[in-house]
């Protein structure tokens, strides 16, 4: 029976190291591919999650975790479950790179059943200079194993062009079928007062203080460390704004961040709460004047698009790849990720006047909805495997 847009109902399966929120890009992109695929289609989820994850309990579709409590590599269970349930699906995409999952798909799936690899970023050449003893450890891999997993790969998808470009110049070889395709982010709720209700539960000394918000893993990727440090150099310009610093610190490096602050006597004017979810998070993006992420690496940048679809202008660093989208549409601020770059996106910002702001919030909104709305770009993304199917004909 054809669905309502014209081709057989999809069962799509979804492979990922992990699901937990704490994961990030990966985690939110296949929620969203799941949650607005096209009526008829159906998707499950294998991961290397312990089946007792607690954010395992709930998912609004069938997830089989086939790992453990002792995190490792080797996971055998995984290949054997792909094995024996590839006869239930139509097609594969396997997210991120670098674990058991990737080459676990490509055993079972290579030549037999269309099977595609979504790298989230993980093959940026950011990586290669700022960790360069780790990149010669995972060129091995790569040559092993990882290089072969994207060639066979019916489809390596890419968020953007500059993704795609970028991924050539990092491992040697790099040969692969690649399609750019559009991500996104859902919009937010429509109860706002219901947003704002949690999120100034979670936060509640910033009810009516006006705040700059970043929403992302504490992580030197992020550029968390030249955000606190020009938030502090741009103090005196505007006593009164405040940073809400909001994400999972899985190395505990908000610590030495948080010290910082504190040696420069504006503890009181950051704030660190953690990751926020759900309410909380939509609430965060309700309640602040503008989104900032100065980020040394983005591969796309979910969290830029939430706050675009709340309405709110995004200041970033120009290694986001949406970068030169944001500054042609004028729906953000746009600088280098340097120290410098980023006190001048907070100096831009506080030069701006009410009206100007709230014309530059109202852009972003357009532009979520005409590129990045996930209720539409899910059936773009999914239609790929249409596509091969034609082409195998």
């Amino acid at each position: 029976m054809l669905g309502p847009r014209g081709r057989e109902p999809l069962r799509v399966l979804h492979i990922v190291g992990t699901i937990s929120p704490a994961a990030g890009g990966p985690s939110e992109a296949i929620q969203m591919l799941i949650r607005y695929a096209p009526p008829g289609d159906t998707a499950e989820l294998a991961t290397l999650d312990d089946p007792n994850a607690v954010f395992l309990a709930g998912l609004p579709f069938p997830a089989h975790a086939l790992g453990s409590a002792k995190p490792r590599w080797w996971r055998p269970a995984l290949l054997r479950w792909l094995r024996s349930n590839r006869s239930r699906f139509d097609g594969v995409i396997v997210h991120g790179l670098w674990e058991y999952t990737g080459w676990a798909a490509r055993r079972a799936y290579a030549g037999k059943l269309p099977y595609m690899v979504f790298p989230h970023g993980m093959i940026d050449p950011w990586f290669k200079r700022a960790y360069p003893a780790k990149h010669l450890k995972k060129w091995l891999y790569w040559l092993l194993s990882e290089y072969w997993t994207l060639r066979a790969a019916t489809r390596v998808l890419f968020t953007t062009e500059t993704e795609r470009e970028l991924a050539r110049h990092t491992f040697w070889p790099a040969s692969w079928t690649p399609l750019v395709t559009p991500l996104g982010s859902e919009a937010p709720p429509a109860d706002t007062e219901h947003l704002l209700k949690a999120f100034h539960e979670r936060c509640p000394d910033l009810r009516g203080r006006r705040f700059l918000l970043f929403l992302g893993r504490f992580d030197p990727k992020k550029g968390c460390d030249l955000l606190v440090q020009a938030f502090i150099n741009a103090a005196g310009e505007d006593p009164d704004l405040h940073l809400l610093m909001a994400g999972p610190d899985p190395a505990g490096w908000g610590r030495e961040l948080q010290s910082i602050a504190q040696a420069d006597r504006l503890a009181a004017n950051i704030h660190w709460p953690g990751m926020l979810l759900g309410d909380a998070k939509w609430g965060a993006l309700a309640a602040c004047e503008a989104f900032i992420l100065p980020s040394h690496q983005e591969n796309f940048g979910i969290a830029v698009v939430e706050a675009m679809a709340s309405g709110k202008p995004v200041l970033i660093s120009d290694q986001v790849n949406i970068a030169p989208e944001i500054a042609a549409a004028h729906c953000g601020l746009v600088e280098p990720d340097t120290l410098a770059g980023t006190r001048q996106l907070l100096t831009r910002w506080l030069a701006m006047d009410a009206t100007a702001r709230a014309a530059m919030g109202a852009i972003a909104r357009q532009e979520f909805l005409a590129r990045y709305d996930m209720r539409r770009n899910a059936a773009k993304i999914l239609e790929v495997f249409t596509i091969s199917s034609t082409e195998a004909r």
